[in-house]
């Protein structure tokens, strides 16, 4: 399946237009189309927030990493504050992709 710009509608990459690319491109109907594709976002998700990895071969990897408490400030009143530690989900591109950005 190969999507560009130019068949996007705009820049951004939906899940919509995945799971028409997939119809397009395979010949699944549009309802497995979706199907396929929130399957996937779906395990993904779950995968994340059982803190295990996610690696997609040839794209890169998603990981979540915990970030410590922290002190901050109000932008508007510059009122120091602490931020909670917290969770965050990280990506870092392979080096297929990273390649393929220069």
């Amino acid at each position: 399946m190969k999507i560009t710009l130019d068949t996007l509608q705009n820049p951004v990459l939906t899940k919509a237009e995945l799971s028409e690319g997939l119809y397009a491109s395979i010949g699944l109907s549009k309802r497995e189309s979706k199907e396929i594709v929130e399957a996937v976002f779906d395990l993904m998700s779950e995968s994340l927030v059982a803190n295990d990895d996610v690696k997609v071969s040839g794209f890169g990897n998603f990981m979540v990493r915990g970030k410590a408490e922290r002190p901050g400030r109000n932008p508007r009143t510059g009122e120091a504050t602490l931020i909670a530690a917290r969770r965050v989900v990280t990506f870092h591109a392979s080096p297929k992709l990273k390649e393929q950005l220069l």
